[in-house]
């Protein structure tokens, strides 16, 4: 089993991840039977279409109130959706503003650390190629 393959099947490894490309993510992911939510973040202007790219690709309840406190409510509950865990997918996200995605980080690492707690796996993971956001790498390339 790859090094990869054992993260995702361990919870207290739930956490914001970068990753240069898609690909060994998303088989490994498939391959592991998590929750995939794909988030394509390319041309985002502002807060309220961050929310609502996230809201769709995790397809979030109606009641979602679109603000940061309903992102962390929503990560924190996903009962709506019947998986043994997630990855999600978030892509092209470089147009989004730093203050927007600094938040995004911090409440995506409170779900991970909240699903870590209860032995779920929650897995976060911006696609890189540059590596330029400051969050760990989900896996070492060759």
């Amino acid at each position: 089993m790859s090094k990869l393959q054992q993260r995702l099947k361990d919870a207290s490894r739930s956490g914001v991840y970068r990753a240069r490309g898609d690909e060994v993510v998303l088989e490994v992911a498939r391959a592991s039977g998590l929750r995939l939510a794909d988030v394509p973040l390319g041309g985002v202007t502002g807060k309220d279409e961050l929310l609502r790219r996230i809201a769709q690709a995790l397809e979030f309840p109606k009641w979602f109130g679109g603000n940061w406190d309903a992102l962390e409510d929503c990560l924190s509950d996903l009962s709506w959706q019947k998986a043994d865990g997630w990855v999600i997918l978030l892509r092209g996200f470089d147009g989004v503003q730093g203050d927007d995605l600094g938040v995004l980080v911090d409440v995506l690492a409170s779900a991970a650390e909240f699903w870590a707690g209860r032995g779920k796996l929650f897995f976060a993971v911006f696609i890189d190629p540059s590596r330029s956001l400051g969050v760990p790498d989900l896996y070492r390339e060759k």
